[in-house]
């Protein structure tokens, strides 16, 4: 399954007098003269010359410019960073860098907020983002860092759990922590099998290269997704990724459950790559507007493509529902998609999802699927998108379209 998010956007008013002080800037400036600029912060600067230096170490692979940035004085500190440098060795970054947000420094302490951006070599079109709050503090007239943590919104980097391991696929890149090289090749293996599956399934651009990231257990894998790790016990993977139309959004990665995901047979493990692939290809017609049972009912209906299962195989809860009178009477809501509650309803809304892909595939053909897909991310807003793929792409309303489904699912289920 995939996150999903989207940008606000603010609207200008009416127009307004402008206040006498610009009036009297644009005066002097169509004089010749000039208004002075603000000075800029010189403890600013200098700490962003710091967490430069700190950025050029990583690229550069230099262990003792690395720790150069990091308090001499702080021994705990700089053991931690020693480590993470390590870990860092088969990580393949082609950017890295910190831009600061912003700055409150009082005498020779500060903290600052950065975001850091990172991108890999081969494999991300924009650079992956996240918010980092540093302490730094000031000796002999030069600034070192302190103390480095997530800031807020932010999560563990992978590199912080441990000496990264690296394994490159045709089509992929799995990068593993606490985990035997065999393990990472295998699935290195079923991605190079989801992408060109993905492919045949989603007409139109994307990257065709996937990036999975394998934790030693699910507590580290709630580490890096920044939440609680009952969500997740039973999860055998997640895609994060910021949807949206952009192609400078934030990187997808595959975030794999090493214990649910190793629970599977081979079978399985190749559905829920294929799944979790299918998010990292429709990302960019992915937005607000489209409805959770739509972009995971398609991955379900993308991994399932071309495979000997029977419906019954695929949707056993609903299946048991239907035969008990109890179909539902409408499409899943999105939270009815939310983790760490009943696992049954969980189950039944992966396959309702699924069986309204199915219906739009078999009823109005694959193409349809693929634009009623990318109309309804298109719309920009939850209200009305649905509504309107339904009529311009479907010729049909929710309401006839809630009608098909619920005869569909007593068709192949009853």
């Amino acid at each position: 399954m995939a996150g999903q998010g989207h940008t606000a956007r603010g609207r200008h008013g009416g127009a307004r007098r402008r206040p006498a002080v610009l009036w009297l800037a644009a005066l002097l400036l169509a004089a010749g003269c000039t208004v002075p600029a603000e000075p800029p912060d010189a403890a600013t600067a200098e700490i962003q010359l710091t967490l430069d230096r700190w950025a050029a170490a990583v690229l550069d692979r230099d262990e003792r410019a690395y720790l150069a940035v990091l308090d001499p004085s702080a021994g705990t500190l700089r053991a931690t960073g020693r480590g993470e440098f390590e870990n860092l060795a088969e990580m393949p970054f082609s950017s890295w860098e910190y831009r600061l947000t912003a700055v409150r420094h009082t005498g020779h302490r500060a903290t600052a907020q950065a975001e850091l951006r990172y991108r890999l070599d081969g494999y991300d079109s924009a650079p992956v983002s996240t918010p980092r709050t540093l302490e730094l503090g000031e000796r002999e007239g030069r600034w070192y860092v302190t103390a480095d943590r997530p800031g807020k919104g932010g999560a563990q980097q992978l590199w912080q759990q441990g000496d990264v391991r690296a394994v490159r696929g045709g089509h992929s890149l799995v990068l593993g922590v606490g985990q035997r090289e065999d393990r990472l090749r295998g699935i290195a293996a079923a991605a190079d099998l989801a992408v060109p599956a993905v492919d045949g399934a989603w007409p139109g651009r994307w990257s065709q290269r996937v990036v999975v990231l394998v934790p030693g257990s699910v507590d580290s894998m709630a580490r890096l997704l920044g939440a609680p790790a009952a969500g997740y016990r039973g999860i055998a993977a997640v895609t994060t990724g910021e949807t949206g139309h952009s192609g400078a959004s934030p990187a997808d990665r595959v975030i794999v459950n090493p214990d649910a995901y190793g629970a599977l047979g081979d079978f399985g493990q190749r559905i829920v790559l294929t799944h979790e692939t299918t998010h990292v290809a429709t990302r960019a017609a992915t937005s607000a507007a489209t409805p959770v049972w739509l972009s995971e009912g398609f991955a379900d209906r993308v991994a399932y493509r071309g495979t000997d299962r029977t419906a019954e195989q695929i949707a056993p809860e609903l299946q048991r529902a239907v035969r008990l009178g109890e179909s539902p009477a409408t499409l899943p809501s999105d939270e009815d998609f939310a983790f760490g509650g009943d696992a049954g309803r969980l189950a039944r809304s992966y396959e309702s999802g699924w069986l309204a892909c199915e219906l739009i595939a078999e009823r109005w053909g694959e193409k349809r699927l693929t634009d009623f897909y990318r109309a309804v991310g298109a719309h920009g807003r939850r209200d009305g998108a649905v509504e309107k793929a339904m009529h311009d792409v479907l010729s049909t309303t929710p309401e006839d379209f809630t009608a098909r489904w619920r005869g569909y699912l007593r068709e192949r289920l009853g």
